[in-house]
């Protein structure tokens, strides 16, 4: 079954005819996805490797149902092509792009969460359920098709565990990449829910980092709601030095708040089992 995307999920791309947006749009077919249109406003008519292209979301959907979004515009064009995506309430919007304005970020997650739509991102290489279909822009080639669900902060990082997971033989059901940003569409408890119910997921990998309160609210939640799975954590950045910003946009650590220490706590309270580093980690989930 998996989450948020399978083989029958319709994606549109929106920024297809950029230079990120032709490679995507390429790499998408490649794994078979179901890309169904383009949007790029004033390129309506053109095509990008066969694939359609459109003038707004909503001309695309007059056309054929949408299921997903993937944004690939530059930050200053997230929120209006966000605000498409959502006035035509397609369910799912995944947001790639970095460096996205913060108070544009806010009013993207007010207005999806109004409208019943599900953002991932900004900042996020995206969603991938390995063998079925994929709304971002990691190489699907490194991810396997299994039984353990995988939620991180850091694209880098789901790279690594998702390839690593693969050459030992186990697989996952969906990868979420949450985006490392401050404000983020979809946070850890989010997913976590998620999988959940999902019958193919068997354990979860939660990937954090310091900065933020994602990951002791996750912690809360697994208190708060017995968890049916096994949950297995890594806190990324426990070497930083406080008051400093780390990479992403959300890790940042100040007066003590967000510290890896009080991550690892948290979750080891709730009964997560912790680990030191990604080969412990793999060895968890055999």
């Amino acid at each position: 079954m998996a989450i948020l995307v399978n083989g029958d999920t319709r994606v549109i791309i929106q920024g297809a005819t950029g230079k990120q947006g032709q490679y995507h749009t390429m790499k998408l077919l490649e794994y078979h996805v179901r890309v169904v249109g383009g949007v790029t406003p004033g390129r309506g008519g053109a095509q990008v490797h066969g694939v359609p292209v459109y003038d707004t979301v909503a001309r695309v959907m007059k056309e054929t149902p949408v299921d997903a979004s993937m944004i690939v515009v530059p930050p200053a064009g997230v929120l209006a092509a966000a605000i498409d995506a959502i006035e035509n309430r397609v369910p799912l919007v995944v947001v790639i792009t970095e460096f996205v304005p913060l108070h544009d970020a806010l009013k993207i997650r007010g207005m999806a969460r109004k409208a019943g739509v599900r953002i991932i991102g900004p900042n996020t290489i995206g969603v991938i359920s390995p063998g079925k279909s994929k709304v971002g822009i990691m190489p699907g080639f490194i991810y396997g098709e299994g039984p353990v669900g995988v939620i991180s902060r850091s694209g880098t990082l789901t790279h690594e565990i998702a390839s690593n997971l693969t050459c030992q033989g186990i697989g996952q059901s969906t990868c979420v990449c949450i985006g490392g940003d401050m404000v983020k569409g979809t946070d850890f408890v989010d997913v976590l829910e998620l999988f959940r119910s999902d019958p193919e997921t068997e354990k979860v990998i939660l990937i954090g980092e310091i900065g933020g309160a994602g990951e002791e609210l996750a912690a809360r939640y697994l208190q708060e709601h017995p968890y049916p799975k096994k949950v297995i954590a890594f806190i990324a950045g426990a070497t930083a030095p406080p008051e400093k910003r780390m990479g992403h946009a959300g890790a940042m650590i100040s007066a003590g708040f967000g510290t890896a220490d009080s991550k690892i706590r948290s979750l080891k309270e709730a009964g997560v089992t912790v680990v030191e580093s990604l080969d412990e980690m793999i060895r968890q989930c055999r």
